[in-house]
């Protein structure tokens, strides 16, 4: 059955409204599938940086290039530099439509990237953890930044994976080494008490899942293995990952929201399996049918979380039919009904 066929109302049409400029652009962008040299789809992405969200975070965008205070960027959140680049990505900017997108990314690479590749909530090595590192990865692909550091963080991004190369914590002579946030690998986090923490590895993969496929070395695909077999190797639909001793999952797992930050839902779980070719994988099946079924009677899907009065714009009321939420589900739906190659081993 095609995407379409699962939704119980035209909310394609909805999204597709023209007081919405940001959503609208990424509609025809993702889900209509217009060309890049397409009229309409030109003149929707100039729309959206110019009256949509994306000119209202870029407007507070010191010229330098960062949000707030200068530095790497991590705090104070959700407006700073790091959290505003994550955000512009997610609202679809781009460095050839806007050049502040292109000093913002810079500024990033300048200031928040570490020599060994990890982007740092400090600079500083020691500040790495996989939801940064993820989130960052996956910002500056989805912004255009073409810099070839950005090589360097996806090779450490994938050695932290799989430990190739990466030692312990307590060696202080090695040339690559865990550190206390991302303390080993396989996602293993301290502020998931040492565990493999979900939350990163989601955000790991959607990384690698932006990454074109010429550029996935072998390393990558041993990672995107690695991770792929632990993402699945739960029921999604259960989330049922690592916690501390007498944890439950966390309740945001089945909350979708907008924008996503280093909390995530089922939905961007299943969204980056996707993106990597686990579309028809049966492990996926009763996670997309959870999506599927919390939509509304017009095929609609409520913000559940968010962070309103946080960052630089809000995005609707929660517990309301949202366009963003819808647009995140939709795009999800279509990459699972997509036929994708996974990656072979290596």
């Amino acid at each position: 059955m095609s995407w379409r066929g699962l939704l119980r109302g035209d909310s394609l049409a909805w999204l597709l409204e023209p007081e919405d400029p940001g959503v609208r652009y990424l509609t025809l962008r993702d889900l209509v599938g217009c060309q890049p040299d397409d009229a309409e789809l030109r003149s929707a992405r100039r729309r959206a940086h110019r009256e949509g969200q994306i000119a209202s975070v870029l407007e507070h965008m010191e010229p330098a290039g960062y949000w707030e205070r200068p530095g790497a960027g991590y705090n104070p959140k959700y407006r700073s530099t790091q959290w505003s680049v994550i955000l512009l990505a997610q609202l679809g900017a781009s460095a050839t439509e806007d050049e502040r997108v292109a000093v913002a990314c810079a500024y990033v690479l300048e200031q928040a990237l570490a020599t060994g590749g990890q982007f740092s909530l400090n600079r500083a090595p020691s500040g790495t953890i996989d939801c940064l590192q993820g989130n960052l990865c996956w910002a500056l692909l989805e912004l255009g930044c073409a810099d070839p550091r950005l090589d360097l963080a996806f090779e450490w991004m994938a050695r932290s994976v799989t430990g190739e190369g990466v030692a312990a914590a307590g060696d202080r002579t090695a040339e690559r080494r865990y550190y206390t946030y991302k303390c080993g690998p396989n996602f293993a986090c301290s502020a998931n008490n040492r565990l493999p923490c979900a939350w990163g590895a989601v955000k790991v993969m959607l990384a690698f899942g932006a990454l074109p496929e010429g550029r996935r070395t072998p390393l990558i695909q041993r990672a995107i293995l690695q991770g792929a077999e632990f993402l699945l190797g739960v029921d999604l639909a259960l989330a049922t990952y690592p916690v501390p001793r007498g944890d439950k999952p966390n309740r945001s797992w089945w909350k979708f929201g907008f924008p996503v930050f280093y909390v995530t839902d089922i939905l961007q779980n299943v969204e980056a399996l996707c993106r990597l070719g686990y579309g028809r994988d049966a492990r996926l099946e009763r996670a997309l049918n959870l999506v599927v079924g919390k939509q509304d009677a017009m095929g609609r899907w409520l913000l559940e979380y968010d962070y309103a009065g946080k960052t630089w714009v809000d995005f609707g009321a929660k517990k309301q039919p949202s366009k963003w939420v819808t647009l995140r589900a939709l795009r999800t739906l279509k990459a699972a009904s997509e036929v994708v190659r996974p990656p072979e081993d290596v």
